[in-house]
Protein backbone atom coordinates (compact mmCIF):
# COMPACT_ATOMS: atom_id res chain seq x y z
CA UNK A 1 0.00 0.00 0.00
CA UNK A 2 1.26 3.75 -0.88
CA UNK A 3 2.02 5.79 1.99
CA UNK A 4 2.40 9.54 2.46
CA UNK A 5 6.04 10.79 3.86
CA UNK A 6 7.46 14.33 4.07
CA UNK A 7 11.13 14.61 4.18
CA UNK A 8 12.42 17.56 5.01
CA UNK A 9 16.40 18.20 4.06
CA UNK A 10 17.89 21.95 5.37
CA UNK A 11 20.94 23.08 4.85
CA UNK A 12 21.40 26.32 7.34
CA UNK A 13 24.56 28.28 8.33
CA UNK A 14 25.26 29.46 11.73
CA UNK A 15 28.03 31.60 12.58
CA UNK A 16 30.27 31.70 15.96
CA UNK A 17 27.46 30.33 18.36
CA UNK A 18 26.42 27.36 21.24
CA UNK A 19 22.86 27.01 20.33
CA UNK A 20 23.02 23.43 21.95
CA UNK A 21 25.52 22.93 24.98
CA UNK A 22 26.54 19.75 26.99
CA UNK A 23 26.93 19.34 30.44
CA UNK A 24 29.59 21.12 30.42
CA UNK A 25 28.62 23.99 28.66
CA UNK A 26 30.58 23.35 25.34
CA UNK A 27 28.56 22.82 22.08
CA UNK A 28 27.59 19.53 21.47
CA UNK A 29 29.73 17.49 18.48
CA UNK A 30 29.16 14.12 17.25
CA UNK A 31 31.54 11.40 15.26
CA UNK A 32 31.24 11.09 11.79
CA UNK A 33 32.62 10.17 8.46
CA UNK A 34 35.72 9.66 11.09
CA UNK A 35 35.96 13.68 11.99
CA UNK A 36 34.73 15.69 14.65
CA UNK A 37 31.28 17.49 13.49
CA UNK A 38 29.06 19.58 15.08
CA UNK A 39 25.43 19.06 16.50
CA UNK A 40 22.44 20.29 17.35
CA UNK A 41 20.48 17.71 18.90
CA UNK A 42 17.15 16.45 17.87
CA UNK A 43 15.36 17.68 20.83
CA UNK A 44 16.76 21.09 20.54
CA UNK A 45 15.08 21.52 17.83
CA UNK A 46 12.14 19.64 18.79
CA UNK A 47 11.65 22.09 21.12
CA UNK A 48 12.77 25.21 18.90
CA UNK A 49 9.79 23.63 16.76
CA UNK A 50 6.97 23.39 19.25
CA UNK A 51 7.71 27.21 20.35
CA UNK A 52 7.37 28.29 16.72
CA UNK A 53 3.76 26.72 16.50
CA UNK A 54 2.95 29.75 19.20
CA UNK A 55 3.15 31.98 16.43
CA UNK A 56 1.32 29.42 13.71
CA UNK A 57 -1.44 27.34 15.09
CA UNK A 58 -3.87 28.55 18.18
CA UNK A 59 -4.24 27.37 21.58
CA UNK A 60 -6.91 25.36 21.21
CA UNK A 61 -4.50 23.16 18.90
CA UNK A 62 -1.64 23.05 21.37
CA UNK A 63 -0.80 20.97 24.21
CA UNK A 64 0.81 21.77 27.45
CA UNK A 65 3.91 19.25 29.00
CA UNK A 66 4.27 19.87 32.33
CA UNK A 67 4.64 17.98 36.19
CA UNK A 68 2.08 21.05 37.07
CA UNK A 69 -1.01 19.27 35.17
CA UNK A 70 -2.64 19.61 38.62
CA UNK A 71 -2.53 23.21 38.87
CA UNK A 72 -3.04 23.99 34.93
CA UNK A 73 -6.30 21.67 35.14
CA UNK A 74 -7.38 23.79 38.52
CA UNK A 75 -7.03 26.58 36.30
CA UNK A 76 -9.14 25.50 33.69
CA UNK A 77 -11.89 24.31 36.12
CA UNK A 78 -12.29 27.71 38.06
CA UNK A 79 -12.20 29.54 34.72
CA UNK A 80 -15.94 27.06 33.68
CA UNK A 81 -17.07 27.37 37.34
CA UNK A 82 -16.01 30.75 39.00
CA UNK A 83 -17.49 29.79 42.28
CA UNK A 84 -15.52 26.75 42.74
CA UNK A 85 -12.82 27.23 45.45
CA UNK A 86 -9.24 27.63 44.35
CA UNK A 87 -8.18 24.53 46.74
CA UNK A 88 -11.03 22.47 46.00
CA UNK A 89 -10.41 22.96 41.91
CA UNK A 90 -7.01 22.01 42.78
CA UNK A 91 -8.64 18.68 44.79
CA UNK A 92 -10.75 18.13 42.03
CA UNK A 93 -8.15 18.01 39.55
CA UNK A 94 -5.64 15.88 41.33
CA UNK A 95 -8.30 13.14 41.50
CA UNK A 96 -9.67 13.41 37.75
CA UNK A 97 -6.29 12.99 36.29
CA UNK A 98 -5.41 9.88 38.99
CA UNK A 99 -8.07 8.21 37.69
CA UNK A 100 -7.81 9.30 33.66
CA UNK A 101 -3.79 8.35 33.64
CA UNK A 102 -2.97 6.23 36.35
CA UNK A 103 -0.52 8.73 37.34
CA UNK A 104 0.12 9.80 41.18
CA UNK A 105 -0.53 13.39 41.76
CA UNK A 106 0.78 14.34 44.56
CA UNK A 107 2.76 17.04 46.42
CA UNK A 108 6.51 16.40 45.70
CA UNK A 109 8.48 15.20 49.13
CA UNK A 110 10.83 17.91 48.83
CA UNK A 111 8.03 20.75 48.65
CA UNK A 112 6.52 18.87 51.42
CA UNK A 113 9.67 19.40 53.78
CA UNK A 114 9.92 22.71 52.64
CA UNK A 115 5.89 23.42 52.96
CA UNK A 116 6.66 21.91 56.51
CA UNK A 117 9.15 24.45 57.37
CA UNK A 118 7.50 27.28 56.21
CA UNK A 119 4.49 26.58 57.51
CA UNK A 120 4.80 29.00 60.66
CA UNK A 121 5.97 31.75 58.09
CA UNK A 122 2.41 31.86 56.07
CA UNK A 123 3.40 29.87 53.34
CA UNK A 124 0.37 28.60 51.10
CA UNK A 125 1.83 25.16 50.50
CA UNK A 126 2.98 23.06 47.32
CA UNK A 127 0.45 21.78 44.86
CA UNK A 128 0.28 18.41 43.89
CA UNK A 129 2.33 17.62 40.45
CA UNK A 130 3.01 14.53 38.09
CA UNK A 131 6.19 12.22 39.02
CA UNK A 132 7.08 12.89 35.43
CA UNK A 133 6.30 15.39 32.70
CA UNK A 134 2.67 15.16 31.69
CA UNK A 135 2.04 15.88 27.92
CA UNK A 136 -2.04 16.92 27.49
CA UNK A 137 -4.14 19.13 24.85
CA UNK A 138 -6.14 21.91 25.85
CA UNK A 139 -9.03 20.38 24.41
CA UNK A 140 -8.11 17.40 26.84
CA UNK A 141 -7.74 19.86 29.48
CA UNK A 142 -10.74 21.32 28.98
CA UNK A 143 -13.04 17.80 28.64
CA UNK A 144 -11.26 16.89 32.13
CA UNK A 145 -12.82 20.40 33.28
CA UNK A 146 -15.81 20.00 32.28
CA UNK A 147 -16.24 16.12 33.52
CA UNK A 148 -15.25 17.52 37.05
CA UNK A 149 -17.67 20.14 37.55
CA UNK A 150 -20.33 17.87 36.22
CA UNK A 151 -19.50 15.14 38.68
CA UNK A 152 -18.89 17.31 41.93
CA UNK A 153 -22.13 17.77 43.47
CA UNK A 154 -21.06 20.07 46.48
CA UNK A 155 -21.22 17.05 48.93
CA UNK A 156 -16.92 17.21 49.51
CA UNK A 157 -14.42 15.32 48.03
CA UNK A 158 -15.40 11.94 49.25
CA UNK A 159 -18.36 12.11 47.08
CA UNK A 160 -16.35 13.33 44.14
CA UNK A 161 -14.24 10.72 44.83
CA UNK A 162 -17.36 7.77 44.59
CA UNK A 163 -18.60 9.32 41.56
CA UNK A 164 -15.02 8.44 39.88
CA UNK A 165 -15.01 4.64 40.76
CA UNK A 166 -18.41 4.65 38.67
CA UNK A 167 -17.53 2.51 35.83
CA UNK A 168 -18.92 4.61 33.11
CA UNK A 169 -17.35 8.07 34.81
CA UNK A 170 -13.85 6.33 34.76
CA UNK A 171 -14.42 5.56 31.75
CA UNK A 172 -15.16 8.93 30.75
CA UNK A 173 -12.24 10.50 32.13
CA UNK A 174 -10.21 8.00 30.26
CA UNK A 175 -11.64 8.75 27.27
CA UNK A 176 -10.80 12.72 27.68
CA UNK A 177 -7.17 12.11 27.49
CA UNK A 178 -7.41 9.51 24.75
CA UNK A 179 -9.03 11.55 22.36
CA UNK A 180 -8.53 14.84 20.98
CA UNK A 181 -4.85 14.84 20.81
CA UNK A 182 -3.60 18.35 19.74
CA UNK A 183 -0.91 18.94 16.86
CA UNK A 184 2.03 18.93 18.87
CA UNK A 185 1.01 15.66 20.70
CA UNK A 186 -0.02 13.92 17.08
CA UNK A 187 3.58 14.85 15.73
CA UNK A 188 6.28 14.54 18.88
CA UNK A 189 4.15 11.52 20.59
CA UNK A 190 3.26 11.08 24.39
CA UNK A 191 3.95 8.93 26.87
CA UNK A 192 1.76 8.03 29.54
CA UNK A 193 4.49 5.80 32.00
CA UNK A 194 1.55 4.09 34.40
CA UNK A 195 -0.87 3.64 31.48
CA UNK A 196 1.03 2.98 28.12
CA UNK A 197 -2.13 2.48 26.42
CA UNK A 198 -2.37 6.34 26.51
CA UNK A 199 1.02 6.74 24.82
CA UNK A 200 0.87 7.77 21.50
CA UNK A 201 3.56 7.49 18.65
CA UNK A 202 5.03 10.54 16.98
CA UNK A 203 4.46 11.13 13.62
CA UNK A 204 7.48 12.84 13.44
CA UNK A 205 11.01 12.12 13.34
CA UNK A 206 14.12 14.24 13.75
CA UNK A 207 17.73 13.95 13.27
CA UNK A 208 20.43 15.53 15.36
CA UNK A 209 21.63 18.24 12.61
CA UNK A 210 25.43 17.79 12.18
CA UNK A 211 27.52 19.80 10.27
CA UNK A 212 28.78 19.06 6.57
CA UNK A 213 32.59 19.41 7.63
CA UNK A 214 35.17 19.08 10.43
CA UNK A 215 34.38 21.90 12.97
CA UNK A 216 36.58 22.74 16.09
CA UNK A 217 35.37 24.23 19.45
CA UNK A 218 37.01 27.58 19.79
CA UNK A 219 37.31 29.33 23.21
CA UNK A 220 36.37 33.00 23.79
CA UNK A 221 37.65 34.82 26.98
CA UNK A 222 35.70 37.53 28.07
CA UNK A 223 36.06 40.55 31.08
CA UNK A 224 33.60 42.75 32.63
CA UNK A 225 34.22 45.70 34.16
CA UNK A 226 32.67 47.49 37.30
CA UNK A 227 31.02 50.83 36.43
CA UNK A 228 32.07 52.58 39.94
CA UNK A 229 35.49 51.46 39.54
CA UNK A 230 38.03 54.60 39.03
CA UNK A 231 40.84 54.90 37.13
CA UNK A 232 42.86 54.04 40.05
CA UNK A 233 41.23 50.47 40.34
CA UNK A 234 42.47 48.55 37.69
CA UNK A 235 41.58 45.08 36.49
CA UNK A 236 37.81 43.35 35.93
CA UNK A 237 35.62 42.76 38.09
CA UNK A 238 34.64 39.38 36.38
CA UNK A 239 36.44 36.97 34.03
CA UNK A 240 35.07 34.56 32.21
CA UNK A 241 35.36 31.81 29.16
CA UNK A 242 32.09 30.49 27.04
CA UNK A 243 33.07 27.78 24.30
CA UNK A 244 31.47 28.38 20.78
CA UNK A 245 31.82 26.67 17.08
CA UNK A 246 30.46 27.89 13.49
CA UNK A 247 29.26 25.53 11.08
CA UNK A 248 26.74 24.53 7.77
CA UNK A 249 24.06 22.10 9.36
CA UNK A 250 22.48 19.31 7.27
CA UNK A 251 19.42 18.79 9.17
CA UNK A 252 16.89 16.07 8.76
CA UNK A 253 13.23 15.42 9.21
CA UNK A 254 10.38 13.23 8.60
CA UNK A 255 6.67 13.39 9.13
CA UNK A 256 4.76 10.33 8.38
CA UNK A 257 1.63 11.90 7.33
CA UNK A 258 -0.80 9.01 7.11
CA UNK A 259 0.10 8.26 10.93
CA UNK A 260 -0.17 11.84 11.85
CA UNK A 261 -3.79 11.93 10.38
CA UNK A 262 -5.14 9.27 11.97
CA UNK A 263 -4.13 10.40 15.37
CA UNK A 264 -5.56 13.40 14.76
CA UNK A 265 -9.10 12.30 12.54
CA UNK A 266 -10.86 13.95 10.53
CA UNK A 267 -12.08 17.43 10.34
CA UNK A 268 -15.12 18.19 12.43
CA UNK A 269 -15.88 21.54 11.85
CA UNK A 270 -18.16 22.85 9.70
CA UNK A 271 -16.34 23.26 6.07
CA UNK A 272 -13.52 21.09 7.38
CA UNK A 273 -12.65 18.47 4.59
CA UNK A 274 -11.40 15.08 6.20
CA UNK A 275 -7.91 15.94 6.12
CA UNK A 276 -8.26 19.68 7.25
CA UNK A 277 -6.25 18.87 10.48
CA UNK A 278 -3.34 16.61 9.37
CA UNK A 279 -2.87 19.44 6.44
CA UNK A 280 -2.67 22.69 9.33
CA UNK A 281 -0.41 19.75 10.98
CA UNK A 282 2.36 19.28 8.47
CA UNK A 283 2.15 23.73 7.01
CA UNK A 284 3.09 23.91 10.70
CA UNK A 285 5.63 21.70 10.87
CA UNK A 286 6.85 22.07 7.63
CA UNK A 287 7.30 26.28 8.12
CA UNK A 288 8.27 25.75 11.89
CA UNK A 289 10.96 23.38 11.54
CA UNK A 290 12.28 25.52 8.37
CA UNK A 291 12.39 28.78 10.43
CA UNK A 292 12.72 27.68 13.62
CA UNK A 293 16.57 28.28 15.55
CA UNK A 294 17.29 26.35 18.77
CA UNK A 295 18.08 29.82 21.87
CA UNK A 296 20.82 28.65 23.61
CA UNK A 297 23.56 31.64 24.45
CA UNK A 298 21.42 33.54 21.64
CA UNK A 299 21.83 36.92 23.50
CA UNK A 300 25.29 36.10 23.56
CA UNK A 301 26.30 35.69 20.05
CA UNK A 302 22.74 36.43 17.86
CA UNK A 303 23.35 34.23 15.95
CA UNK A 304 20.09 34.62 13.61
CA UNK A 305 19.67 32.83 10.54
CA UNK A 306 17.73 30.98 8.38
CA UNK A 307 18.54 28.20 5.74
CA UNK A 308 20.44 28.72 2.54
CA UNK A 309 18.47 26.13 1.01
CA UNK A 310 15.40 23.81 1.69
CA UNK A 311 14.69 20.24 -0.50
CA UNK A 312 11.02 19.35 0.13
CA UNK A 313 10.31 15.31 -0.65
CA UNK A 314 6.68 13.85 -0.44
CA UNK A 315 7.24 10.10 -1.09
CA UNK A 316 5.05 6.78 -1.19
CA UNK A 317 7.56 3.88 0.13
CA UNK A 318 9.92 5.20 3.19
CA UNK A 319 11.95 8.33 4.51
CA UNK A 320 14.97 8.48 3.01
CA UNK A 321 17.92 10.71 4.74
CA UNK A 322 20.28 12.56 2.62
CA UNK A 323 23.38 12.70 5.32
CA UNK A 324 25.56 10.19 3.32
CA UNK A 325 26.15 12.60 0.74
CA UNK A 326 28.60 14.44 3.83
CA UNK A 327 29.88 11.11 5.14
CA UNK A 328 33.42 12.33 3.42
CA UNK A 329 33.69 15.66 4.95
CA UNK A 330 32.80 18.65 2.65
CA UNK A 331 36.23 20.85 2.05
CA UNK A 332 36.57 24.49 2.29
CA UNK A 333 36.36 25.89 -1.33
CA UNK A 334 39.06 27.78 -3.14
CA UNK A 335 37.56 31.53 -1.82
CA UNK A 336 36.67 29.84 1.28
CA UNK A 337 32.82 28.55 2.84
CA UNK A 338 31.45 25.03 2.50
CA UNK A 339 27.71 25.82 0.90
CA UNK A 340 28.57 25.77 -1.72
CA UNK A 341 30.44 21.82 -2.37
CA UNK A 342 27.58 21.08 0.21
CA UNK A 343 25.28 21.79 -2.55
CA UNK A 344 27.19 20.26 -5.28
CA UNK A 345 27.34 17.36 -3.21
CA UNK A 346 23.45 16.99 -2.85
CA UNK A 347 23.10 17.89 -6.51
CA UNK A 348 25.22 14.81 -7.60
CA UNK A 349 23.95 12.57 -4.84
CA UNK A 350 20.31 12.75 -4.57
CA UNK A 351 19.41 11.96 -8.38
CA UNK A 352 22.33 8.92 -8.23
CA UNK A 353 20.69 7.76 -5.52
CA UNK A 354 17.07 8.40 -6.44
CA UNK A 355 17.79 6.44 -9.48
CA UNK A 356 19.60 3.62 -8.23
CA UNK A 357 16.64 2.49 -5.80
CA UNK A 358 14.36 3.80 -8.66
CA UNK A 359 12.22 6.31 -7.28
CA UNK A 360 8.26 5.77 -7.90
CA UNK A 361 6.36 7.84 -10.36
CA UNK A 362 4.31 10.42 -8.25
CA UNK A 363 6.80 11.81 -5.62
CA UNK A 364 7.23 15.42 -5.71
CA UNK A 365 9.80 17.63 -4.95
CA UNK A 366 10.28 21.23 -4.35
CA UNK A 367 13.57 23.44 -3.45
CA UNK A 368 13.60 26.42 -1.87
CA UNK A 369 16.67 28.32 -2.13
CA UNK A 370 18.92 31.36 -1.62
CA UNK A 371 22.24 32.81 -3.27
CA UNK A 372 24.62 31.51 -6.29
CA UNK A 373 25.75 29.48 -4.08
CA UNK A 374 22.90 26.37 -4.01
CA UNK A 375 22.51 26.76 -7.97
CA UNK A 376 23.68 23.14 -8.09
CA UNK A 377 20.15 22.19 -6.26
CA UNK A 378 18.02 23.90 -8.63
CA UNK A 379 16.88 21.13 -10.54
CA UNK A 380 16.00 18.69 -7.47
CA UNK A 381 12.70 20.01 -7.43
CA UNK A 382 10.16 23.32 -8.47
CA UNK A 383 11.46 26.35 -6.86
CA UNK A 384 9.31 27.78 -4.69
CA UNK A 385 9.49 30.38 -2.01
CA UNK A 386 8.44 29.66 1.80
CA UNK A 387 4.69 30.60 1.35
CA UNK A 388 4.58 28.77 -1.59
CA UNK A 389 6.27 25.61 -0.44
CA UNK A 390 4.01 25.40 2.22
CA UNK A 391 0.44 26.01 0.40
CA UNK A 392 1.73 23.81 -2.32
CA UNK A 393 2.47 20.65 0.32
CA UNK A 394 -0.91 21.45 2.14
CA UNK A 395 -2.34 20.80 -1.72
CA UNK A 396 -0.77 17.95 -2.09
CA UNK A 397 -0.93 16.30 1.44
CA UNK A 398 -4.56 16.89 0.67
CA UNK A 399 -4.96 15.41 -2.74
CA UNK A 400 -3.23 12.24 -1.14
CA UNK A 401 -5.34 11.61 1.83
CA UNK A 402 -8.67 12.58 0.19
CA UNK A 403 -8.16 10.16 -2.48
CA UNK A 404 -7.32 7.33 -0.06
CA UNK A 405 -3.70 7.08 -2.11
Amino acid sequence: MSRTILDIHILQTVPPSNINRDDTGTPKTALYGGVRRARVSSQAWKRATRKAFDDLLPPSELGVRTKKVAEALAERITALAPTTDPAHAVDLATEILSTATGSKIEVPKRKSKKEDQESTEGSNGALPESSYLMFLSARQLDALATLAIELDTGDGLKSFQAALKNKENKAAARQAVDTRHSVDIALFGRMVADSTDLNVEAATQVAHAISVHKSEIESDYYTAVDDRNTDAEAGAGMIGSIDFNSATLYRYAAVDVDALHLTLGTGLRTGETPSTPAQKAVAAFLEGFISSLPTGKINTFGNHTLPSAVIVKLRTRRPVSFVGAFEQPVRQGPNGGFLTEACERLGRYVPQLEKAFGVPDGEQSWVLRVGEETQALKDLGTCVTLEELVKDVKLAVAGRLESGV
